[in-house]
């Protein structure tokens, strides 16, 4: 019962740091990449959905074990594979399907306790910031450093100004020009609808 227990345990705490990642990442794109900022509700149901995902696959992994113990009873010829179970094999594949059970059992639990995805939900921030906050150093200490700390400062600066000129220019530039035809379209149908509006 306890190597079951165990089992259990470590397959629940390896799907809650799966659920962890899953929302961490919609919160990265949340707050950054959208512009959006931060609040536990928001990403409450995303952790929900991630760890009633992780009990669907864990469900399925015990269908899976009990259909291949099924069809490992009664067989005692040398398997051909890896997943080519034998009789031997049936009380392996049975605590494999009980613990998957468990796993699933436990994760459904967990969707149902708002207190266990708020704090699911508060570690994923941790993460997410974590990982911003990791960037930012990396960023910040390359480019942060003053001429006379890099050696290759002399050398590679011809080919900075060159991706200054051919990439970084040009993009201003193509970014200027959308945000133009933008802002004339903008107007043009202003101008239309005031048009339409006066007939």
């Amino acid at each position: 019962m306890g190597r079951t227990a165990d089992a259990i345990a470590e397959g629940v705490a390896i799907a809650t740091s799966a659920a962890r990642l899953t929302v961490r990442n919609h919160i990265l794109v949340g707050t950054i990449a959208r512009g959006g900022s931060f609040d536990v509700e928001r990403y409450m149901n995303d952790a929900r959905d991630a760890v009633i995902a992780l009990a669907v696959e864990s469900e399925q992994a015990a269908e899976l074990a009990t259909s291949m113990r099924k069809r490992a009873h009664g067989r005692y010829s040398d398997p051909a594979g890896t997943h080519d179970y034998r009789d031997r094999d049936v009380r392996n594949l049975k605590r494999r399907a009980k613990q998957s059970l468990g796993v699933a059992a436990k994760l459904r639990e967990l969707a149902d306790d708002p207190m266990a995805l708020r704090d699911l939900v508060e570690h994923a921030r941790g993460a997410a910031w974590a990982d911003v906050a990791n960037n930012l150093q990396r960023r910040l200490a390359v480019e942060g450093m003053r001429p006379d700390q890099d050696p290759d400062y002399e050398s590679m600066r011809d080919a900075r100004m060159q991706a200054l000129r051919l990439v970084d220019l040009q993009a201003l530039s193509s970014q200027q020009r959308v945000r133009r035809k933008r802002e004339q379209k903008a107007e043009k149908t202003t101008v239309d609808t005031s048009a339409n509006a006066a007939d």
